[in-house]
């Protein structure tokens, strides 16, 4: 990935020239803001343009394609609200926000939503409710990401077990193509199809190589699928056809493509009916030895979520427990009296290695309670302490740790900070007794403080170091432990990243991760969709494992 080349050009001046209609913005404050997102690079970008209407998009990209043939290294990287754990909405030239204007929804019923990509998840969720009907495959930070950054990384979360990721839920994407140019990718029967590739625009050029791509090496892109439940990694060609039904939908390809071959401007979403009632059985284990045993004997009754955190996690917890309580917002003496089963693990040294909370939900409370009878009765033969919860508070204690281990470690370790880069593995849960040993043995072989969380019945673990970036040996630690790990993941067919994506911590180890061949149809990939090279560059493809190296922050 090249250094930037800068544009002779200020904000007001590039306003003027593209007659741009919203604001475009240069000063310090400013770029260094957006210089950051919730990984632990930065990159300050030149300028960053919040667009009012498809028509700034549109003018901004063509100005972008014209001074990139001109020979300027310009780009362009959509970006909203900035939680990306992975560094891809970090630009060194031209950012482009979409929560200042881009942020209106429009139709909601109980089965589909519209909206922009700049609306916040939670205020799309309070919507959808008002039809009983929600998106589920929200992350963790559902109160703080948009539903644009949910479909630019595909984002999955606690309900994935049950609902699948954003990508099984998005109808259409209204888009703006690197030429400029407007249109709407949704599912296409073959008729349709074909339809499509007799355009004679650059739409229909990307359906026709596209589909040419896609037919002439099908056998190995469905052998290169990662065979666990979930994957973020590299460009998803293998979903684009649905074998069965002859669906042709370019939305999954777009969908994880973290705004690398188009830039979204709507959204229409199917929604699913929410649940009316919901009941967690917690299994604390001391060991490992029987995890993968017991993830099997819960999965046949069907929780809609199976998560976990480690030691690490709830020792943090019991630790910051004031802020635990801000986040529940309840009487806080009503609240001490829910957390003295864990202060009396503490104090008799009986603190369990893993966690794991199994929801189950439905709108028959008879029914669930049914499920967790015969759950709870089938763990008896494990002899591990198992507790259903007896209430919401209850219930809301164990999400709120789940839910907020990241936050709590960044706020509040002095001199170190959280550095995500080994945060998203996957591997099949039949794995995790042999493999958590041995990532744990990796993990040790440095001096790091880490927590482990994760979607356990995914197999899908966030491990979280902290770690002083001021000491030089840090930016020698993590990509030789970011190997270490992807060697052991992969050595069990597994995926270096089940939700968070590649951005520029992972992108350098997709080629690793898939083999050459693979690689060079998403270098294709993106050559069909953006030939310049002008939407956010050093993503997916075309990344430096040196330049991400180079932008590793300097302070903790």
């Amino acid at each position: 990935m090249a250094e930037k080349t800068i544009l002779k050009i200020d904000a007001k001046q590039l306003k003027q020239t593209l007659n741009f209609e919203g604001d475009i913005q240069d000063d310090e404050k400013i770029l260094e803001d957006f210089s950051h997102d919730a990984s632990f690079f930065e990159i300050k970008p030149e300028f960053v343009a919040y667009p009012k209407t498809i028509l700034d998009i549109q003018r901004i990209v063509s100005f972008a394609a014209a001074q990139k043939q001109a020979g300027q290294n310009i780009s362009i990287t959509a970006r909203s609200a900035g939680t990306d754990m992975s560094g891809g909405p970090l630009s060194q030239s031209i950012i482009l926000e979409f929560t200042k204007y881009f942020n209106h929804i429009g139709m909601v019923s109980s089965e589909a939503g519209e909206t922009e990509p700049g609306v916040f998840y939670r205020d799309f969720e309070k919507e959808t409710l008002k039809y009983g009907a929600l998106v589920p495959s929200y992350p963790a930070s559902r109160e703080l990401c948009t539903v644009g950054g949910m479909v630019a990384n595909n984002s999955g979360g606690e309900k994935t077990l049950a609902y699948g990721k954003t990508e099984d839920y998005i109808l259409e994407l209204h888009c703006v193509l690197s030429d400029g140019s407007e249109c709407v990718f949704k599912p296409l029967n073959e008729q349709e199809l074909q339809e499509k590739m007799r355009l004679q625009n650059f739409e229909g050029e990307i359906y026709r190589k596209i589909h040419k791509l896609i037919s002439e090496n099908e056998e190995a892109l469905l052998a290169a699928k990662p065979k666990v439940s979930k994957n973020s990694a590299g460009y998803y060609l293998w979903n684009v056809r649905d074998k069965t039904s002859g669906i042709f939908n370019l939305n999954k390809l777009i969908a994880g493509s973290q705004g690398t071959l188009a830039i979204i401007t709507k959204i229409k979403f199917r929604l699913v009916p929410q649940t009316k009632n919901s009941k967690l059985v917690t299994i604390f284990l001391k060991d490992l030895s029987n995890l993968a045993e017991i993830v099997n004997v819960v999965l046949p009754y069907k929780p809609e979520s199976f998560e976990s955190y480690d030691d690490n996690t709830l020792k943090m917890a019991m630790k910051f427990l004031p802020d635990i309580f801000k986040l529940m917002k309840e009487n806080i003496f009503r609240l001490a009296i829910q957390f003295l089963p864990e202060f009396e693990m503490l104090l008799s040294g009986g603190m369990p290695k893993l966690v794991l909370m199994a929801e189950f939900t439905g709108n028959d409370e008879a029914e669930i309670d049914a499920r967790i009878a015969k759950v709870t009765e089938a763990l008896k033969k494990f002899r591990v302490p198992v507790h259903v919860t007896k209430n919401e508070e209850e219930t809301k204690k164990y999400w709120t740790i789940r839910r907020e281990s990241f936050n709590l470690l960044r706020h509040h370790i002095k001199g170190k900070r959280t550095a995500p880069f080994i945060d998203d593995i996957i591997v099949r849960p039949e794995h995790l007794p042999e493999f958590l040993p041995q990532l744990n043995a990796i993990l040790n072989q440095y001096n790091i403080i880490y927590t482990i969380a994760g979607h356990v019945g995914d197999g899908n673990f966030h491990i979280i170091p902290l770690m002083d970036f001021k000491d030089a040996h840090t930016a020698q630690i993590i990509p030789e432990l970011s190997k270490k790990v992807y060697d052991l993941v992969l050595q069990y067919h597994g995926s270096i990243t089940a939700e968070h994506n590649d951005g520029l911590v992972r992108s350098p180890y997709l080629k690793q991760m898939y083999g050459e061949k693979i690689y060079a149809l998403f270098e294709e990939t993106k050559r069909i969709f953006d030939p310049l090279d002008i939407l956010n560059p050093g993503k997916k493809v075309g990344s430096s494992l040196e330049f991400s190296l180079k932008h590793i922050v300097k302070t903790s």
